[in-house]
């Protein structure tokens, strides 16, 4: 089988698979250690998906939120348990993941850009030659070097841009865009923010912005929906410059799009299963994605792995067999967490004053945000809650 893709859906997938006996190759289109535009903040829930025995790359672990609107009504936040978030450098904790797949059996291909993905089950017809190719139940990866790559089960794992992606027909139906800069900073101004991470509910609908302390660097970004553009820009220039920071020269300054699915997207499309950022998997308000992606992974490539060691002829339905269950256990998993965070989101887009009031005067409110963080709880299970949901229904 194949995974395209070697962020953290690609590693723990081709990781799960090998672990399961499947013979795998892991594609990747850039070289490791490579620079990946992320916050880098992981929750309890992504450390709780890691690897067993996996030492993680951690550059900074927060006990402490400040939260300001706009810049204004600083707050900090301590949480008496300490360790909410670890940080880490995605170049590190990347290669870190590609490593632990490649220990377990996965093959490591980098420079390796996929173009094209067919498959005969998948289009339905084809033409003698491609029926010929594809009579045996495979799927068939071309790269941008001419070369092809057969495998019986393929999981895309190419980011939010993702070849494999536009394939399977994901659909989604919200995209955001993030704004970050690494910024290498002098000891003494490290030392303000260590252990400590900013959270600034922005003047962009929907929006804030974060400073990630990670040592003698801070990660510091905003994010908005797509479609203004010059909005989301202005917000990040103020906000670095707000923050006495557009002095440092960035080490790296990117942008990138997230992507969040319909309800109703598909996760496979018959022996191609996506999972990750390609899938569209991420909280709509937090826009967090490292743990759907780590769970994801786990879980696409467990069934990839059945797809590709079911004996053949008689493959075809245990393959359908596994996508469903793919399907349904992403559902019932993080289906329901990203109906929560839709929901949060379109109370925070109404009133976000009213969620930073909540979260720095209320006690039951920052303790329900550092157990989200602690991975002790989720927004889905906080929702159930009477009192949660007559908060949601006034905003409303």
């Amino acid at each position: 089988m194949a995974v395209v893709g070697a962020g953290p859906a690609g590693a723990s997938a081709a990781r799960e698979a090998a672990r399961a006996g499947a013979r795998v190759v892991l594609l990747e289109r850039a070289a490791f250690p490579r620079y990946k535009t992320c916050g880098g903040g992981l929750i309890g829930l992504s450390r709780a998906a890691l690897p067993e025995g996996f030492e993680l790359p951690v550059r900074q672990r927060i006990d402490a939120i400040t939260f300001t609107q706009q810049g204004r009504r600083e707050r900090t936040k301590r949480d008496r348990d300490g360790g909410m978030l670890a940080l880490v450098n995605r170049t590190d904790f990347d290669h870190a993941l590609v490593k632990a797949a490649v220990e377990a059996g996965a093959q490591l291909r980098e420079g390796a850009v996929v173009t094209g993905v067919e498959q005969a089950e998948a289009t339905g017809k084809s033409t003698k030659d491609r029926a010929a190719r594809l009579a045996d139940g495979t799927v068939l990866l071309t790269l941008a070097d001419g070369s092809q790559v057969s495998a019986r089960a393929v999981v895309g794992a190419d980011g939010s841009a993702s070849r494999v992606a536009r394939h399977v027909g994901v659909t989604c139906r919200q995209v955001d865009l993030g704004l970050e800069a690494e910024i290498p900073v002098p000891p003494e101004v490290a030392a303000r923010w260590a252990g400590r991470v900013l959270i600034d509910w922005g003047p962009v609908r929907g929006s804030y912005g974060w400073v990630f302390p990670k040592g003698d660097t801070l990660t510091v970004g905003v994010i908005a929906a797509r479609g203004g553009g010059e909005e989301t820009r202005a917000y990040y220039r103020d906000f670095v410059e707000r923050l006495g920071l557009a002095e440092f020269p960035a080490a790296q300054d990117s942008g990138h799009l997230t992507r969040c699915r319909t309800a109703d997207s598909p996760l496979s499309r018959g022996r191609v299963l996506v999972a990750g950022d390609a899938a569209g998997l991420l909280d709509p308000w937090t826009r967090e994605g490292i743990s759907y992606a780590l769970r994801s992974g786990r879980l696409a490539g467990e069934a990839a792995a059945r797809m590709a060691t079911v004996p053949q002829p008689a493959g075809e339905r245990s393959v359908e067999e596994a996508a469903a269950e793919y399907r349904d256990r992403i559902e019932a998993l993080l289906g329901a967490e990203m109906a929560a965070g839709e929901r949060l989101l379109a109370a925070f887009e109404k009133r976000p004053g009213f969620f930073h009031a909540a979260v720095t005067t209320l006690p039951v409110a920052w303790r329900a945000f550092a157990e989200v963080c602690h991975g002790r709880t989720t927004f889905a299970e906080l929702l159930r809650s009477r009192a949660a949901q007559a908060a949601l229904r006034a905003i409303s």
